[in-house]
């Protein structure tokens, strides 16, 4: 009885599959650690306001956005592919998850954090579901429309969100997107300009930072400067602006907490719906932001493990207060351009963040909510791509109206439906194009030696000869429109035979066979026939293995460098060729179609 082992070689491709981290591993060094630690430092100080600003998005206490960019991005990084992908909280999941969650609990109140836990925990068991199942390609279905209308619109959302912060009307709490324009409109009579000031002070600091000075921590800075100047608003007894600008809360925890999400089936009823639609747009975010980095460090990435990478970093997060992460492209961004060398850097920007939440989490409490509004508007700003958008709509009505659904609907209908919505009016697009298959009008080339067939000949038609050349695949959604424009042809004039230049047909399923071989039977009771002229290989042996190429008939199908006009010819009516003045064919200049020759010069 003999037993095979793995070879060595394929023992450690094997444990590099189950643990992607032992792959890049040996390519830590010295060198390699301080490019890592640098840019690991330089992410950390990054995303310590984007972490309090998403969870304040979010609808959860400031420390949850900290608590997200620390198991995650350690998580992430030893399992997913990316060695510059940074996991942690997104300005688009913090948004979907308060629109929704907000709905089902409280926000910032015990049992609504146990419920966004609890979505956590479920959107990565769907991610790693999805990468174990090899269903990577998924994400490819979901276009780079899609996500800039849905980007776009949740930068619209959480500049409302924000406006009741920034200018200091009163508004009810969790109010739809129509409702925030609606009370800011009729409530501009009761700006607190206190309020609004340092929200100003704050934006025009940060954005003044942003663009003179780019190295800079510009978010930090603004909030600082924001936070001096409502300092000095309290200090001038005169206005009593202390009591009415309000601050943060101060941080609960510093480390982050082991907390189980809520099992129970109420929590799955309630959060499962909202799981599959952040489970979609994380992958999306993660996968998208992977690839767009490698094309630059020329990386190859691996979408299956990506999704498994991101399951893992929701699962190990929901038990240690983390909510929902993705990748990040801020942090992903400066993780790269800071000289990440490995994934190693991902995991050292979340210890370096722990050590300074150690040293701040005293002054987060001096934060005015206005400074945070301001750093908010400057982050949902970022997310609308004005370029890419007037691109889209200057180049294609169709994806022009993809982009004004996605964004419509994300902004005055719920934001899982908007990326459902987006999604599905792609592939109904996408449909449609594919069930037209491009249909051109074209005729031999008249080269003595060509075999090519054009559109640009400038020839009339032959009177018993069509030529089309047909550029796209033929299935069962592009029957009905190839039997209409084919039926067409023949009904008016004398074409009964049809040639088909079918080197642009890269797929025919079975409706499509039947199709063709119906079409077949057809033109031959008519008198005429239809013939192919380079019809790809796995074609033709779909045709032959359905027996459909009994009814188009082998010899009806030539291969490259045939002159198929040559073989369909003798098939001609012969009084109709001799009366023709228009002989476009070369096969008809001297000879009739039973080969005898012409007496009458073409005209």
């Amino acid at each position: 009885m003999k037993f095979s082992f793995l070879t060595a070689p394929e023992l450690k491709a094997f444990a590099g599959r189950i643990f992607p981290f032992l792959r890049w591993w040996p390519m830590v060094n010295r060198r390699t650690l301080r490019a890592d630690a640098l840019a690991g430092l330089t992410g950390a100080v990054v995303v310590l306001p984007q972490g309090v600003a998403f969870a304040t998005i979010a609808g959860l206490p400031p420390e949850y956005g900290l608590y997200a960019a620390m198991v995650p991005a350690i998580v992430g990084a030893l399992f997913g592919s990316s060695w510059h992908l940074v996991s942690g909280p997104t300005t688009a999941i913090s948004i979907v998850i308060y629109s929704t969650m907000s709905g089902v609990a409280e926000p910032g109140t015990p049992e609504y954090i146990r419920l966004v836990l609890m979505m956590t925990f479920l959107t990565g068991v769907f991610q790693l579901a999805m990468g174990l199942a090899r269903m990577g390609v998924l994400v490819n279905f979901i276009s780079h429309t899609v996500v800039l209308g849905f980007t776009a619109g949740a930068g619209l959302l959480i500049i409302s969100t924000q406006l009741t912060h920034f200018l200091g009307i009163p508004m009810p709490r969790g109010v739809s997107f129509a409702e925030t324009l609606h009370y800011t409109l009729y409530g501009l009579d009761e700006i607190n300009w206190y309020v609004a000031s340092v929200g100003m002070i704050t934006l025009l600091v940060g954005a003044f930072i942003k663009q003179r000075y780019r190295r800079l921590p510009y978010m930090i800075l603004a909030m600082i400067a924001g936070s001096l100047y409502a300092l000095l608003l309290g200090l001038i007894p005169q206005l009593d602006a202390r009591e009415q600008i309000q601050t943060v809360k101060a941080l609960s925890g510093i480390f982050p907490q082991f907390s189980a999400p809520e099992f129970s089936l109420e929590a799955l009823r309630k959060t499962a719906s909202i799981a599959v639609a952040v489970t979609m747009l994380g992958l999306t975010e993660a996968v998208s932001i992977a690839r767009a980095i490698a094309v630059r460090s020329e990386q190859r990435i691996d979408g299956n493990q990506e999704f498994i990478g991101q399951g893992l970093s929701n699962i190990a997060g929901s038990f240690f207060s983390a909510y929902a992460s993705s990748g990040s492209f801020n942090r992903s961004g400066v993780n790269y351009e800071a000289g990440a060398r490995t994934p190693l850097a991902a995991v050292l920007s979340a210890v370096f963040l722990l050590l300074i939440v150690v040293l701040v989490a005293p002054l987060v409490q001096f934060l005015p909510v206005p400074a945070m509004a301001g750093v908010l508007f400057m982050v949902a700003w970022g997310l609308i791509d004005f370029p890419q958008i007037r691109t889209i709509i200057r180049t294609s009505l169709s994806e022009s109206v993809v982009l004004a659904v996605t964004l419509l609907a994300t902004l005055f209908v719920q934001l899982e439906f908007a990326i459902y919505a987006g999604i599905l009016l792609s592939l109904m697009l996408y449909l449609k194009r594919t069930s037209h298959p491009v249909i051109l009008d074209v005729k031999p080339d008249p080269e003595e030696t060509s075999y090519h067939y054009s559109a640009d000949t400038g020839l009339p038609d032959c009177p018993q000869v069509k030529c089309l050349r047909v550029n796209g695949s033929i299935f069962f959604g592009a029957v009905d429109h190839m039997q209409q424009m084919l039926h067409k042809i023949g009904e008016h004039n004398m074409q009964k035979h049809l040639l088909i230049v079918a080197s642009g047909i890269n797929f025919v399923d079975v409706a499509g066979a039947e199709f063709l071989a119906h079409e077949a039977k057809r033109r031959r009771r008519l008198g005429g026939g239809l013939y192919f002229y380079r019809l790809k290989d796995e074609v033709v042996r779909l045709l032959r293995r359905g027996g459909y190429m009994n009814d188009i008939k082998a010899e009806n199908v030539f291969p490259v460098k045939f002159l198929a006009i040559s073989a369909i010819y003798p098939k001609l009516d012969v009084a109709t060729c001799r009366d023709c003045k228009l002989r476009i064919f070369r096969e008809c200049r001297d000879r009739l179609p039973d080969g005898s020759p012409r007496n009458v010069a073409p005209a």
